[in-house]
């Protein structure tokens, strides 16, 4: 019975995932989307809403249930703490919460508070923030809880500011709050805030956020943290280490997992799964160091591998051999992540240029389109719809609007 129920629980969570994002690169943070996105827009086709922000956001927004939650932070010290709401289908505003930062809250001026993306189990929105705050909604805004993790951990910040974006996992939300100080990842209780665990993590800067890794024969299901000394997997509730790479990946892009393999920032990219002989140590699949990744995450889609460097240079490889097979220019800087519908790309440049590029066509361009405006995030994808936002709007774009 226990067994049987397991598994109706598994079946309801993944019905009620269809048409969702929820949290940063969606919700295997893999940054595929389920359904193809337009192949074109400009500011007066395929633009469905823009509705207005009231803050600065490097956050992507999240779609959960018909509703676009983004986060932002205002105030001269980003000391006040924003999350909205609006309806997916028309743009309306339908909440908008607001708190005081308990935390830190000086950064880099090119980032703010608002940097890391918020994540939700489907019930829940758990809006983090750099200043290691992360308020706990219901879907119709009602404060569940709040977490200052700053009073429990004061030397835990980052001179540059914090962006590393939790991650649900079943009943636990991971969040890594690493740094030069007190360095830790922890897992909380999504009901209370309660910390479940708390896992002292190497004393270094790191702004990636976690994946989450399923074994391709069984519905075990692990989080992937990364930092300057490599990869662990773990359990989610417990903390458990079950396997790791110990041979250092990058502190900005983060690892993306595909059927089983891990495609980390470390040494160009490294492939990675859990060794056969040693299965808590990581084998490695393949390594290939011309694979450089700028800011965004890897992306691993239908036996390819893609990085866009830190020169705009899309570069795609063979995911079984790590071998390159083309590459495409495109107009940088980037800072946010592409994510990847059918056989299309999808990447805003900081000038608030988007880009989408056919991957079938060796990465022709397919269109572009400048919104005028700096855009920072990584977008979302939902119900054939792409989201993306800057710090003045948000924007949703669908095809025949």
């Amino acid at each position: 019975m226990l067994r049987l129920a397991g598994v109706l629980a598994l079946f309801a969570g993944s019905v009620a995932l269809a048409g969702d994002w929820r949290s940063f690169r969606g919700v295997e943070t893999a940054s595929i989307a389920d359904a193809p996105l337009p192949l074109s827009w400009s500011d007066d086709s395929n633009v469905a809403w823009t509705a207005d922000l009231p803050g600065r956001g490097l956050s992507s927004p999240i779609v959960v249930q018909g509703r676009v939650i983004v986060t932002c932070s205002s105030g001269g010290r980003q000391e006040r703490l924003h999350a909205l709401c609006f309806d997916a289908k028309t743009g309306r505003q339908l909440w908008e919460r607001q708190f005081w930062a308990t935390g830190r809250t000086s950064g880099h001026p090119k980032t703010c508070n608002a940097a890391p993306t918020p994540a939700s189990d489907g019930e829940r929105i758990f809006a983090f923030y750099s200043s290691n705050d992360m308020a706990c909604l219901d879907l119709d805004g009602n404060l569940l809880w709040f977490r200052g993790l700053t009073y429990d951990y004061p030397n835990a910040s980052n001179s540059l500011g914090m962006s590393s974006s939790p991650v649900v996992s079943g009943d636990t939300i991971v969040v890594m709050v690493e740094n030069d100080a007190d360095s830790f990842t922890a897992g909380l209780d999504v009901r209370t805030g309660e910390e479940r665990w708390h896992l002292q993590r190497p004393r270094m800067a790191n702004w990636t956020s976690p994946a989450l890794w399923r074994q391709p024969d069984s519905q075990e299901e692990l989080v992937l943290i990364q930092s300057g000394e490599g990869v662990s997997a773990m359990e989610a509730r417990s903390g458990e280490v079950r396997w790791t790479y110990d041979d250092g990946a990058s502190t900005i892009p983060s690892t993306s997992v595909v059927e089983g393999i891990a495609y980390v920032p470390s040494h160009g990219v490294t492939a990675i799964r859990p060794g056969k002989s040693t299965p808590n140590v990581a084998e490695i699949v393949w390594q290939e160091g011309s694979l450089n990744p700028g800011t965004g995450s890897v992306l691993a889609h239908r036996g390819k591998v893609y990085v866009v460097n830190d020169g705009g240079v899309l570069s795609c490889a063979d995911a079984a051999t790590g071998k390159r097979e083309w590459q495409s220019r495109l107009e940088g800087p980037f800072s946010g992540s592409a994510i990847i519908a059918g056989d299309h790309l999808y990447v805003f440049n900081e000038n608030g240029v988007g880009f989408v590029v056919n991957l079938a066509n060796r990465g022709e361009i397919v269109s572009q389109h400048s919104f005028e405006d700096t855009i920072l995030c990584t977008p979302a994808a939902a119900d054939g719809a792409l989201y993306v936002r800057s710090d003045a709007r948000l924007w949703k774009i669908a095809a025949g609007q």
